[in-house]
């Protein structure tokens, strides 16, 4: 393969790729060039060396992360136009939230942040962001109903809590699905996401994560 037909981005995915499948320490310059037919001194056109394409990384998979929006698009106005009730809008967003990063190339993202979040504090600091956006969205949804008169009316600083509450509920549940879901194509590398037999969504699960916030939303908010 020629040089032109490389790209920092097709390198970084082929390092999300090994990293994936064997770690990211354990991920050599010669995987990622053997992944891309191209000799390994090509990748110094690109990368001056591998912790470089490792910061790189990161700092793609940060940027991809955190672009991730809980609020679905003209969520918002649907609320002021009372197209929706509270518990089945956000069980809703939050079933959409689960589909985003169990789809490549949010999963192998998704995986490869919360393993270097203990070995790298970039990738930590991208964790924050995605939390503290999720929760910020969390809380913009209940303003709205609220706002709509369709939930009770309570403090900023009871917003903020029961959105942090939610949001840390999302987040843990997410990390357990995910995980899951890894081991699963760890055993079975054929159902892999990206082949032909790409695994689907575990509705099984994400029901019992949606109970959870179900229970949840009962004793915080009263819906």
């Amino acid at each position: 393969m020629s040089k032109k037909n490389i790209s920092q981005e097709k390198i970084i995915q082929s390092f999300l790729s090994s990293a994936f499948d064997k770690s990211a320490g354990a991920t050599s310059l010669a995987d990622i060039s053997e992944s891309l037919q191209i000799k390994k001194a090509s990748l110094y056109n690109h990368f001056e060396k591998r912790e470089e394409m490792y910061d790189s990384t990161i700092e793609l998979c940060g940027k991809e992360m955190v672009g991730i929006s809980f609020l679905a698009d003209k969520v918002l106005d649907s609320i002021k136009n009372g197209k929706n009730t509270p518990l089945a809008l956000i069980k809703r967003l939050i079933t959409r939230y689960f589909n985003l990063f169990e789809s490549d190339p949010l999963f192998q993202m998704y995986v490869f942040i919360h393993t270097e979040q203990y070995f790298n504090k970039a990738a930590l600091d991208v964790l924050q962001q995605v939390d503290e956006k999720l929760i910020d969205d969390i809380r913009k949804v209940i303003q709205a109903f609220m706002a709509a008169g369709k939930l009770k009316e309570k403090s900023d600083k009871e917003i903020k809590e029961i959105a942090g509450g939610l949001g840390s509920i999302v987040l843990a549940q997410l990390d357990l699905y995910i995980a899951q879901r890894k081991e699963v194509i760890r055993l079975n590398p054929e159902s892999g996401a990206g082949t032909l037999f790409a695994l689907p969504s575990d509705d099984v699960a994400i029901n019992k994560v949606l109970k959870i916030v179900e229970a949840f939303l009962h004793a915080t908010l009263g819906i």
